[in-house]
């Protein structure tokens, strides 16, 4: 037997030390060690032909610089690294691929060369286990299949119904005139209407207000914080997991209601749990909901935030933009009435396009995220050539890519006439407009969200006229969602004529 090694004195050397001792030092010797890989990631051991790390301090500087905000990091980053810049986020990497030209292969790669799961993980607490983010690529891919089956035209023919029905009710309830909080109004009619088709008639008629308090709550539960420790023990995350029980309660017997009764709604609750997999099962009762729960969070803050910022940016452009949108209305109300049904609002291209400026201006999700999992190449517009490593996080933003001069004309200018045809500016490139995503990965719910959207704003261009309190204000990029920092209008109650 060979004698004890200077390693192995070493080491029962620490164990002989008493806790507030070695803690400490393994503590200390960690530390230095996550220093020396920082650094050394920065220099020697940096990929050949990988991108230029941005400067930040030691260790912490790079989770301090995103945590203090995304926008102003590219901002600050992209003048003096380029389109393509790396940013050292403990033993991570984020690299930033900004505007159409470096993001083709972000959109277009399969999830085992791109993945979302590992990106989004941070969701499980919130969607809960065995649906979305804590599946593997060919469950994720049925389940996604679930999701368009939902969102199949004849079922939004149905759903658009019921959006009608929801807006009229609720705007029905303003007086004549007076001041409200567009956003604040807006976020509740969409949580009305995803009430209906979306969780269900025994949810909207007697359990609304339980659930919409337990959602909030699961909404607050989602801070920056969790994006990086999702099990993290604060209040927020403590308020989120108590709501995520209850409601699996509440859903469980609505669902096990129907499942006994066979009972079937036009929803999507029954999509899902008609649903089944390729060998034949079906979703549990939690999983249901953690599917439930997915589609709400995906399509709740879009709607709502772009339904807003639709409506601020036109009337911040009185003049110039809701003459053309009122006309729009004039002539369709001539031909079909006060009817409005699913064809009727496909038909409103200036509506559409509306939404879609206001969309591209302000994506209520300022990052896109996916994992590398594979290495790749990318070429920048002055043709400078990198090659992305294997685990990096990717990540592209949608506010910033849409308001790059390269991309758009005038693009801090709300202009929705930018995509009539016969030149629409986001078609002169792949992915030059990503508000709803795009790619392998576009939104499944992009023609409900429009739809949504144009039902709220024929029903308001058609009964209101509004001006904005106060300037057009900021968008609001403390939260995870953005949407803007205030959005008080003042309206009356008059009929298009």
């Amino acid at each position: 037997m060979s004698g004890p090694t200077l390693a192995n004195e070493i080491i029962d050397a620490v164990r002989a030390l008493p806790l507030v001792v070695s803690v400490p030092m393994a503590l200390t010797t960690v530390t230095i060690l996550v220093f020396l890989l920082d650094q050394l990631s920065h220099g020697p051991l940096k990929p050949r032909g990988s991108p230029p790390v941005i400067d930040v301090a030691p260790v912490w500087g790079g989770m301090v610089a995103f945590l203090a905000g995304p926008m102003r990091l590219m901002k600050n980053a992209m003048p003096k690294y380029g389109e393509v810049f790396t940013v050292p986020v403990f033993h991570k990497r984020i690299t930033f691929l900004i505007g159409p030209k470096v993001s083709e292969f972000f959109f277009k790669a399969k999830d085992t060369e791109m993945s979302q799961k590992e990106v989004y993980e941070f969701n499980v607490p919130t969607f809960g286990k065995g649906v979305v983010f804590d599946v593997d690529h060919t469950t994720r891919a049925e389940q996604f299949r679930f999701f368009a089956d939902s969102l199949k035209s004849n079922r939004l023919r149905m759903y658009v119904g019921m959006m009608v029905k929801e807006a009229e009710d609720f705007f029905a309830k303003w007086g004549d005139e007076g001041e409200v909080d567009l956003l604040e109004q807006l976020s509740e009619l969409i949580v009305l209407t995803a009430s209906r088709c979306l969780l269900g008639r025994e949810i909207r008629e007697t359990l609304y207000s339980e659930v919409t308090s337990l959602v909030h709550d699961l909404d607050k539960g989602m801070v920056p914080l969790s994006v990086f420790f999702p099990y993290a023990p604060i209040e927020a995350h403590r308020k989120r997991d108590a709501a995520r029980k209850k409601l699996a309660m509440i859903f469980d017997k609505v669902i096990q209601a129907r499942r006994e009764s066979g009972a079937s709604e036009p929803d999507v609750l029954q999509t899902f749990i008609d649903a089944r997999y390729k060998d034949g099962s079906k979703l549990t009762n939690d999983q249901v909901l953690g599917m439930l729960i997915a589609v709400l969070f995906a399509g709740q803050h879009t709607s709502s935030i772009t339904s807003t910022w639709t409506g601020l940016l036109s009337i911040a452009n009185k003049s110039r933009v809701i003459p053309t949108l009122e006309e729009e209305q004039r002539k369709i109300m001539k031909k079909h009435g006060n009817e409005l049904d699913f064809d009727i609002l496909a038909g409103m291209d200036e509506l559409h396009f509306a939404v879609k400026e206001a969309l591209r201006m302000h994506p209520p999700l300022i990052m896109l995220l996916r994992m590398a999992q594979v290495p790749f190449d990318v070429e920048t517009s002055d043709g400078k050539k990198y090659t992305i490593p294997k685990g990096h996080i990717v990540a592209t933003s949608p506010a910033f890519a849409h308001r790059l001069e390269s991309v758009y004309s005038d693009p801090d200018v709300y202009n929705p006439g930018r995509f009539r045809e016969p030149n629409p500016e986001d078609k002169a490139a792949f992915a030059s407009f990503i508000g709803f995503g795009g790619g392998r990965h576009g939104c499944m719910g992009e023609t409900f969200a429009y739809m949504q959207i144009k039902t709220i704003w024929s029903i308001l261009l058609r009964n209101f006229e509004f001006e904005l309190v106060g300037d057009l204000p900021e968008p609001d990029y403390e939260g995870m969602v953005v949407g803007p920092k205030k959005s008080c209008v003042r309206y009356k109650r008059r009929a298009l004529k």
